[in-house]
């Protein structure tokens, strides 16, 4: 695989940042790749390969799964599919993720293009979230799965208890899919009804409809956020008695 080479000044952050988060990399420029999100890739000249996070991210996302699936399988032998599912959809939601990621400081070592560092890029949950599944990627491919596992558990076990004591939010999406599916057989339908203000202050504007009745629209930052607020919406409303 060919990667865009970082240059002996990003060499030595990269090997700093490493320190610091208790990591082993062999390959730097690996890591390097995983911390370069596409804002500063499409700046870039350098045209004939990949020179972004997102496939790294893709990666990252389908070993965390996985490690968090097998924590949780082996942690609660007594825990039904449903409940290991709703417990894992909070683990590896963008917020805990984004949280995690600012532990580590990925927000000083990640690579943004001029307007996404302008609109504050190194502290948005989605985009610290998409880095820390890139660097989980990144350190399966170099280093085997192994050392993933290693650093995925180190991370994600300390949520699994908060989650059991309540300490985060919870993941409404999640919730209110279970519940549509449980009692009408269909999913949540979340429709983007419009979005406002500058590429840097953007609103979502976002509404659900379940079983024929629809909720919002709820406002976020981003899409992902606005569906949330939709969600919790309906969500509230049920168990109010619809």
């Amino acid at each position: 695989m060919v990667f865009p080479d970082p240059g002996e000044g990003r060499r030595r952050e990269l090997r700093l940042f490493i320190k610091s988060a208790a990591l082993r990399f062999k390959s730097l420029d690996l890591l390097n790749l995983a911390l370069i999100h596409r804002s500063a890739a499409n700046e870039s000249p350098q045209r004939d390969f990949p020179v972004n996070n997102e496939r790294l991210e893709f990666l990252g996302d389908a070993v965390l799964g996985a490690i968090t699936a097998s924590l949780l399988y082996m942690r609660f032998p007594g825990k039904n599919e449903g409940d290991l599912a709703k417990i894992k959809s909070v683990v590896v939601s963008e917020e805990i993720l984004a949280g995690i990621a600012l532990e580590l400081r990925l927000d000083r070592v990640l690579i943004l293009g001029k307007g996404e560092e302008q609109s504050g890029g190194r502290g948005k949950k989605a985009i610290l979230a998409d880095a820390l599944e890139a660097l989980i990627g990144a350190l399966y491919l170099d280093s085997g799965f192994k050392a993933a596992s290693d650093f995925v558990t180190g991370r994600i076990n300390p949520e699994i208890t908060r989650v059991l004591e309540k300490k985060v939010s919870q993941d409404y999406k999640s919730l209110l899919q279970e519940l549509s599916q449980r009692s009408y057989k269909t999913c949540p339908l979340y429709r983007l009804v419009n979005r406002t203000g500058p590429e840097h202050e953007r609103l979502f504007w976002v509404e659900v409809t379940v079983n024929g009745k629809t909720y919002g629209p709820c406002t976020g930052r981003n899409k992902k956020t606005a569906e949330q607020e939709a969600a919790r919406q309906a969500w509230e409303a049920f168990e109010k008695g619809g």
